[in-house]
């Protein structure tokens, strides 16, 4: 079901040697550009109607309009079940906890007697957050991407979700949720205040946020979407594709690939927990990546053991856990010792790593490479993907080397304020007008000679 990579035959293999060896999915964001190039094109000339169109063609649903109508989301909050609207305000509270200590303040660093430099944060205008409706509903996702961009003070916010695929009801009546996104999603919208939702998904909806519909609607009730300057949120491949082919023309916080867990484990860790841990990934899609990394051949044995039972027992077998967990991207890695395993996992760069050893928090403590950290044996990474307070939109295909998790701080942007008086200017006029000319930029250095009458101030 799972394969073995044992790495304990000799030292281990520096950089990409050592990536190389490792599991992992393949995700060719590259050869997808191409697939949504035009697609992209068409709605920036189409607007509305190519979004709509493609809606038709990919999610199997066409709507009379692109924009959620308000009183869908308030009916959606009415009609959720009180004990998801119970975890679902439990999980924005704690998440706004964790994200409100986050958010920077405005300070000044006096450099010379009267001249100061200031970094001043400030939020992003407009935001389009994207929530993925495939496989799987996640109204999780509304959370993560709207608590920080709130908790950063953005204006204007807007939400992206698939329309759900025509599914005939008893009797064979209409779509169902009648080609909105899933009522869960309106629902946590709801709850976190968010009115302004789309039914749109894939490539179309990147698109739509990064060129605006406006003027293409035509309706009073939906005037179109407003383009944005920023888009964050996961998706497939083809949602990646669009953010990398648009980026510059909005910003974005990664392109997210299939989901991924690592678990550095020793002889302690508890195989029916490393197990279940490894399964609530792979349930996520069949290209999820599901990673043990262990020093104990008797927790590698006895976790295969596990493995087969309790997916036995689980859902979504056939289509994601069993693919998912005999994919190229998942194996069991047998390594000499702990610290051989800190390197592999720092190599691999998880979305999220698990450690489950002695002594947990010392070696989480001495992990470089990871989008999120769960240390010990109760902390498990679905309790980040909803309740810990945490962010669960991570960096994923070893991103984690160079890129950080969705935070307040994705919403904003230091911008410095210089303020010198004229007697602080003269002190460094000189040095000013110096590495101008070194650099052979002489009218750098004439723009400081100008206000001192085109002669450098003397300095004592």
């Amino acid at each position: 079901m799972i394969s073995r990579i044992d790495l304990r035959g000799a030292p281990l293999p520096e950089g990409a040697a050592l990536r190389d060896l490792l599991p992992r999915a393949e995700f060719d964001v590259e050869a997808a550009l191409e697939k949504v190039r035009p697609i992209c094109e068409d709605v920036r000339h189409h607007g509305a109607a190519a979004v709509i169109d493609y809606g038709e063609k990919f999610d199997g649903v066409r709507v009379p309009s692109l924009r959620v109508p308000a009183e869908a989301i308030t009916r959606a909050l009415e009609e959720l079940d009180p004990a998801v609207r119970a975890a679902l305000e439990e999980s924005i509270r704690r998440a706004r906890l964790v994200h409100r200590e986050q958010r920077r303040t405005t300070h000044t660093t006096q450099v010379v007697p009267g001249g100061t430099v200031t970094e001043k944060w400030i939020p992003v205008e407009r935001v389009g957050l994207y929530v993925p409706g495939g496989r799987s509903v996640y109204p999780s996702s509304v959370v993560m991407n709207v608590v920080p961009a709130q908790e950063a003070g953005v204006r204007s916010l807007a939400v992206a979700s698939p329309p759900q695929a025509v599914t005939p009801r008893p009797g064979g009546v209409g779509p169902e949720f009648g080609g909105l996104p899933h009522p869960t999603i309106l629902a946590a919208c709801a709850l976190l205040g968010v009115d302004e939702v789309y039914a749109a998904g894939g490539a179309q909806a990147i698109a739509m946020f990064a060129y605006g519909t406006l003027g293409t609607e035509g309706t009073a009730d939906d005037p179109g979407c407003a383009p944005v300057n920023l888009v964050t949120g996961p998706g497939n491949i083809y949602v990646a594709a669009a953010k990398r082919l648009l980026k510059g023309r909005i910003g974005i916080d990664a392109e997210a690939g299939p989901t991924e867990i690592a678990i550095l484990a020793d002889s302690t860790a508890d195989p029916v927990h490393v197990a279940a841990d490894l399964i609530s990934q792979a349930e996520h899609d069949p290209m999820a990546a599901s990673v043990l990394v262990t020093d104990s051949e008797e927790l590698a044995t006895a976790t295969e053991a596990e493995l087969k039972t309790q997916v036995a027992a689980s859902k979504h077998v056939d289509d994601r856990i069993v693919p998912a967990l005999a994919g190229r991207q998942s194996a069991i890695v047998l390594v000499r010792d702990l610290a051989d395993g800190l390197t592999v996992v720092d190599a691999y760069g998880a979305e999220h790593l698990e450690i489950q050893t002695a002594d947990a928090a010392a070696v989480a403590d001495r992990v470089r490479n990871a989008g999120a950290i769960f240390v010990g044996p109760w902390a498990p990474v679905s309790l980040g993907d909803y309740c810990a307070g945490s962010n669960h939109v991570l960096p994923t295909g070893g991103c984690a080397c160079h890129s950080s998790g969705l935070s307040v701080q994705s919403f904003l942007r230091g911008v410095h304020i210089v303020d010198y008086t004229r007697d602080a200017l003269a002190d460094v006029a000189h040095h000013v007008v110096t590495l101008a000319e070194a650099e052979d930029l002489p009218a750098h250095g004439a723009a400081i000679k100008a206000r001192f009458g085109w002669k450098v101030p003397e300095t004592t």
